[in-house]
């Protein structure tokens, strides 16, 4: 008896991910690597669904990612 049959690739479920789920554009999801359509994949598994982050948690996340250019972020 030979080895089973391997499973089609679901090419369906995966660009549902990418251009539908992360909004990404055909371009962008086309040249993405397997490892970055993985590692995006693996942060919405990981990531609370529908619940904010913590005061505490967004504060920290704007101050040491500041929108503007190098300027502080006022408090």
């Amino acid at each position: 008896m030979g080895a089973p049959a391997a499973a089609p690739f679901p090419w369906r479920e995966v660009m549902e991910f990418g251009l539908g789920r992360l909004g990404w554009p055909p371009d962008v999801f086309w040249t993405a690597s397997p490892h970055e359509i993985i590692a995006a994949s693996e942060a919405f598994r990981t990531a609370p669904a529908g619940e904010a982050p913590a005061r505490g948690v967004l504060d920290a996340l704007m101050r040491d990612h500041p929108d503007d250019s190098g300027e502080a972020a006022e408090a």
